[in-house]
C-alpha cells in the first residue's frame, strides 16, 4: 500500500511504498533548524520506494552539507524530503506522509539534544557505525 503525502498548499504529491528502513527521532541542530521544532521525525525509506507523484517542477533542493540534500515545495515551502546520498537512504519527514502509523525505534544525534525525551527508546550519540555515526549509545 502506498503511503501519500504532499507538501503544504498540496502541489507537491509524493508516495512511499512498502516498509520504512527505520522511523526515530532525529535531534541534532541542522534538523531542529530546518524543521522549526525541538526535534524532527524521521521515516528512512530506500530511495526506490520514493516517488514524486505530482509537482516535480515545484520541488526545489537546499544542500547546506554533503549528507542532506533537503528538499522542498517552491511554492508554499512546506518541507518534503530529505536525501541522503551516502546513506542511501529518504528521509521523508513523519508529518509529510500522515497515512503512516508513526512508530519511532532510536533518537539520533541526543547528544544535542534541546528537549529531553523519557520514552524508553534507545539514544544514540550520533548516528549507528554503520551510517559513519559512532554508534554509542546514551543514556535516557
Amino acid at each position: 500500500m502506498p503511503y501519500v503525502g504532499s507538501c503544504f498548499c498540496g502541489t507537491v504529491t509524493l508516495e512511499a511504498t512498502g516498509d520504512p528502513a527505520a522511523m526515530g527521532y532525529c535531534h541534532c541542530r541542522s534538523c531542529r533548524s530546518w524543521s522549526g521544532g525541538p526535534v524532527n521525525a524521521f521515516t528512512l525509506w530506500k530511495p526506490d520506494a520514493v516517488r514524486v507523484t505530482a509537482g516535480a517542477d515545484n520541488v526545489a533542493t537546499f544542500q547546506k552539507t554533503p549528507l542532506s540534500q533537503r528538499q522542498y515545495c517552491s511554492s508554499c515551502g512546506g518541507h518534503l524530503m530529505t536525501v541522503h546520498p551516502t546513506f542511501g537512504l529518504i528521509d521523508v519527514f513523519a508529518a509529510t506522509i500522515p497515512t503512516l502509523a508513526f512508530v519511532p525505534g532510536v533518537h539520533v544525534n541526543y547528544a544535542e539534544s534541546v528537549l529531553p525525551m523519557k520514552d524508553g527508546l534507545p539514544k544514540m550519540k550520533d548516528f549507528p557505525a554503520e551510517l559513519g555515526g559512532s554508534g554509542e549509545m546514551m543514556a535516557e
